[in-house]
């Protein structure tokens, strides 16, 4: 497998290849020597495609390995879910020196993630992404959360893994709406880097899909070795997620994610033009793939107004930070009040 070292005080891997989930528990005896039990997290659409060979991997390397299955969708990163993962680490007498795999998309990774990180104040995690949303953005980076009925991600807390083992293989079983939800996200690396990532969206996709992971998986790794804790360059990284996750918000979550970023994106750029902040050529550009990829959805704006001051990005009385697009490869964190975004974007 391809290795690329996340360069933080306790540097891990993330490893590319294709038999990347056969080798699970190769990478867990490595990086965890001391561990005796393994919790396969996973949910109910991946556990008939990939949980067994997991399993049987971590069966081979002399571990003792046991399986928690949620139900597949944003529904279940809940407080409910989390306090039923970790009620049965306590009962399967989990110790700090064993360890969680989380095995699925973003919804498994970010709630596995935070049990991982509370449970004994923090035992090792491993991220086995099998979406194209988790494969490029939420298995890195250390972010992990659960919903709350008041907002996305508001209960949470970052908890680097010891690996990131990504398997392209695993894509072959991803559904179209899928791969629909990672590509919204990758739109928004299109945005933030430009180059080769934009080329290859415009593009054939899923004839350079090694390579869109590979390059979207470092570009991401890259801004959290600089900004860990997102106190600063990190926050680029959410672009088009203040309206996104009001859209989710709004919707119950029959948005999904990277659609509803998709949608947050076309907002903020469709604004900078109006704005004449950028040219009509680099606003065709990024619309142009959100066209290609049919990422529109009906959003009515002044609906999803109030879900702004919820946001997790929202700092102080009436201040949030949101990114503004100057053209791909070319976007900035601004602070603005929840009013002065509103106006930003037209909102009543």
């Amino acid at each position: 497998m391809k290795e690329h070292i996340v360069k933080l005080n306790l540097p891990y891997p993330i490893l590319f290849g294709r038999d990347g989930i056969d080798r699970v528990g190769e990478v867990v005896g490595k990086y965890s020597p001391r561990a005796e039990k393994i919790l396969v997290a996973t949910d109910t659409n991946v556990e008939r495609l990939y949980t067994e060979r997991v399993m049987q991997s971590l069966e081979e390397k002399g571990f003792e390995p046991y399986r928690f299955i949620i139900e597949a969708g944003e529904k279940s990163k809940n407080t409910s879910s989390y306090l039923n993962l970790i009620t049965t680490l306590a009962v399967r007498g989990f110790k700090r020196t064993d360890a969680v795999v989380a095995l699925g998309g973003g919804v498994v990774g970010d709630l596995a993630g935070f049990a991982a990180a509370t449970y004994m104040r923090g035992i090792d995690l491993y991220q086995v992404p099998t979406s194209l949303l988790a494969m490029i953005d939420s298995s890195i980076g250390g972010k992990t959360g659960v919903d709350l009925p008041q907002g996305k991600n508001l209960l949470g807390a970052f908890w680097q893994p010891k690996a990131v083992i990504i398997d392209v293989l695993a894509l072959d079983t991803l559904p179209e709406d899928e791969w629909k939800n990672g590509i919204g996200e990758g739109i928004k690396y299109a945005c933030l880097a430009g180059g080769r990532i934009l080329e290859i969206l415009q593009g054939n996709l899923k004839e350079n899909i090694c390579e869109f992971v590979e390059l979207c998986a470092k570009y991401k790794a890259d801004i959290v070795v600089a900004d860990e804790r997102e106190s600063g360059l990190r926050k680029l990284l959410n672009l088009g997620h203040t309206v996104g996750h009001a859209i989710e918000k709004k919707s119950e979550y029959k948005v999904p994610h990277g659609v509803a970023v998709a949608n947050g994106i076309e907002v903020m750029v469709r604004t900078a033009y109006e704005h004449g902040e950028i040219t009509f050529l680099q606003y065709d550009e990024i619309q142009s793939l959100l066209d290609k990829y049919d990422m529109s959805i009906t959003c009515v704006k002044h609906e999803i107004a109030d879900c702004f001051a919820m946001d997790k990005k929202a700092e102080g009385k009436d201040c949030i930070s949101v990114v503004t697009f100057g053209g791909a490869g070319d976007c900035k964190v601004e602070k603005m009040t929840i009013n002065e975004l509103k106006t930003y974007i037209n909102i009543g």
